[in-house]
């Protein structure tokens, strides 16, 4: 679904992402890992097209479409959906009718996925104002769920996010990834960024990655790889040229 060959990104004339290359198959979730300020935030906005990200060499092939070059709503348009680690407060402008015109599914299924994230008493609210952090995230998901990408980025979904609302997070990511159904019909690949991993307590990943200073330093199994981390930090992955 997703071949990135090569990027190398620039966030005001500093280069950020030094010749990333990934490949994510139909089907599969992927989870990125690494440090503070490492640059995992700058691959997603990247591959969704923000133009604060500049790629200066390196391709972005999304379902055999190459979208280096492509805007952001002509690559929402080809199934690319994102969750913000912070998204902005729009004043003025209620999330119902943000939701509605924004829904790639049967308008009649709405209220029903509003009420399934406990955001039907918020749909006449402006979008994330004074939304606490739980309730940006239910946001985040619901705007996903209606839109039903079908590659799904996630910026650390468990950031700022208690127990209660973790589980209900948790699930509705599992549902959009279609985590219930089997992975030779599946049609839905994901990429997340996680610093703890609580995430994984409620979806299967299949590969996992660390970017340390733009670079991937390590690939493999997700599970082994943040379990080296929790154990000895990233200077174990720091030394992986895998």
């Amino acid at each position: 679904m997703l071949e990135i060959d090569n990027l190398h990104v620039e966030v005001g004339e500093l280069e950020i992402l030094h010749g990333i290359s990934l490949i994510i198959p139909d089907g599969q979730t992927h989870v990125l890992l690494g440090p503070n300020g490492s640059g995992k935030t700058t691959l997603l906005r990247t591959i969704m097209g923000f133009g604060s990200s500049k790629v200066t060499a390196g391709k972005i092939i999304f379902n055999g479409v190459d979208v280096t070059k492509k805007p952001i709503d002509e690559r929402a348009r080809l199934g690319m959906g994102i969750m913000f680690q912070r998204p902005p407060t729009v004043s003025g402008l209620k999330l119902g009718k943000f939701i509605y015109a924004a829904k790639n599914i049967d308008e009649e299924r709405i209220p029903e996925l509003a009420e399934k994230m406990h955001m039907t008493e918020f749909l006449n609210r402006d979008v994330n104002a004074g939304f606490s952090g739980g309730e940006i995230k239910r946001s985040e998901i619901l705007q996903l769920l209606v839109q039903n990408p079908s590659f799904v980025m996630l910026d650390e979904p468990e950031s700022g996010v208690d127990v209660e609302n973790m589980a209900l997070l948790g699930k509705a990511a599992a549902s959009l990834l279609e985590k219930d159904v089997h992975m030779k019909i599946r049609s839905k690949s994901g990429l997340i960024i996680t610093h703890t991993g609580y995430i994984l307590d409620y979806l299967e990943a299949d590969v996992g990655y660390v970017l340390i200073d733009g670079y991937l330093r390590c690939t493999g199994n997700p599970r082994e790889i943040l379990k080296s981390v929790k154990e000895s930090g990233y200077k174990e992955c720091m030394a992986c040229r895998k």
